[in-house]
């Protein structure tokens, strides 16, 4: 990483300067830094500190004035799926008539991306990454779209930093035909993705498997192994139900860890979304195998008790995931880190009388940092250092919320949700300036988004 400037030195030319926010920077010493100040270049960060300090560093080329705020990384949205974006609140309107069907994923989810055209997908795109944005997301992970292209293209076009993934299914014969291909075809279009969107690039491709209900056991040991060849990601679903650990268990005799295992696909390459229904000695086997987590706690309560703290705590990478808005309608990572932290502190920390068991720094950390480590990007992400790029939130301290707070950092730690995000930059780019996106017009994305809506929904 590069080294800030010879404090004796001239002030050094820079792109950017924000001044006046405290910094909640999420570095390995946890640095918090009242009045802070950091300087921009080539969308890197170059310098931070106190702000004088940094001040008369630097002979900046514009000036963003960050008094009453908190600076912080942005959030990682771990875990979503983007092709639910215009299912929003249909499930909730669905369940007043009459029960779910279950599983919610089979019955609805699936069927309804199903629909989507690619100009669907785009219309969903935009609305998403320009919901993201608003809310304080700089990143995120798609678990498996269709039309991944169109997809990776809204989001380069956005200026929002993504993995994207495509919709990888090869055995699924109750699922909608447009969904399911041919295990060599699931393969080339993983393969197709990764080389039209390389790694390295702000939006680079991933692959994918739906899950193990849904995919081949050939299907899983090529795209595993093809993954590690090229050495990106595998996005899949993993122990997010009992029915899939009864599947593999009357398939193949073993629980879903263990059948991964045997198939050489439970690795360093897989980015295992939910991960709820494991044990102690899973838990030792996500550390070994190096494996990722998305912990999407909105989701993830309704199956069971998810160690999300315990495997932060163990050193796995583990990061936050909305899992889309189809259930609970928001992308907002805040409130994603909120309840982890309530609820964890219930399954861990309650029942020894622990009142402060979760302190509010490791969700938040969660959010941020251990995102950018479950998506292989903690080189360049998750914190406010010297040499990373600058995915940053200017979160204001104006609301009701924030009223007579003690500091700002407590406010941003305890209580801020997206709402309270005033400016958002990736790689040094300002996507949104007081609450307004810069490059995107939001209300003409509501709009169209509201007619596909209305149109894909009519019948359900």
């Amino acid at each position: 990483m590069a080294s800030a400037p010879d404090p004796a030195a001239p002030p050094a030319a820079c792109d950017l300067l924000i001044s006046g926010a405290d910094l909640v920077t999420f570095d390995d010493e946890q640095r918090l830094v009242p009045d802070g100040a950091l300087a921009v270049r080539d969308g890197v960060i170059v310098d931070l500190g106190p702000r004088a300090e940094v001040e008369r560093r630097w002979r900046p080329a514009e000036r963003l004035d960050a008094t009453g705020t908190v600076a912080a990384p942005g959030m990682v949205d771990a875990h979503v799926h983007t092709g639910q974006m215009l299912l929003r609140g249909l499930l909730s309107t669905l369940e007043l008539r009459g029960a779910l069907k279950v599983p919610t994923w089979r019955h609805y989810y699936v069927p309804f991306e199903a629909q989507l055209s690619p100009e669907d997908m785009r219309v969903s795109a935009e609305l998403m990454v320009a919901t993201m944005l608003l809310g304080g997301t700089t990143s995120f992970f798609e678990a498996g779209a269709v039309h991944a292209g169109v997809l990776a293209q809204v989001a380069d076009e956005m200026g929002i930093r993504a993995l994207v993934s495509p919709n990888t299914m090869d055995d699924a014969p109750d699922l909608p035909a447009s969904m399911v291909t041919t295990t060599d075809a699931a393969l080339q279009a993983n393969v197709e993705l990764v080389e039209q969107w390389p790694a390295g690039r702000r939006v680079s491709g991933a692959m994918s498997l739906r899950q193990i209900t849904t995919c081949t056991p050939e299907l899983i040991r090529l795209v595993s192994a093809e993954a590690r060849t090229r050495g990106v990601r595998v996005h899949s679903h993993l122990v997010e139900g009992t029915y899939e650990i009864d599947y593999t268990l009357d398939r193949y005799g073993m629980r879903p860890i263990e059948h991964l295992m045997e198939l050489g696909a439970f690795t360093d390459t897989l980015h295992a979304a939910h991960s709820v229904l494991v044990d102690d000695d899973d838990i030792a086997s996500y550390r070994r195998h190096d494996v990722s987590v998305a912990h999407c706690a909105f989701g993830n309560y309704r199956i069971g008790a998810a160690p999300a703290i315990t495997m932060w705590r163990r050193g796995i990478r583990i990061g936050l995931g909305t899992d889309g808005p189809a259930m609970q309608g928001t992308l907002d990572v805040f409130r994603v880190a909120a309840a982890t932290g309530v609820v964890q502190q219930y399954l861990l920390a309650t029942p020894r009388h622990d009142r402060r068991g979760i302190p509010p720094t490791e969700p938040m950390a969660m959010a941020t940092r251990g995102g950018a480590r479950a998506l292989g990007l903690d080189d360049r992400i998750g914190s406010l250092e010297v040499g990373k790029a600058a995915d940053l939130v200017l979160v204001a301290t104006d609301s009701p919320d924030a009223a007579a707070y003690t500091s700002a950092i407590a406010f941003y730690l305890e209580s801020a949700t997206g709402r309270d995000v005033r400016d958002v930059l990736v790689d040094g780019r300002v996507l949104v300036r007081d609450r307004v996106l810069t490059g995107t017009d939001h209300g003409e994305v509501v709009h169209r988004a509201n007619v596909a809506q209305r149109r894909l929904v009519e019948g359900w």
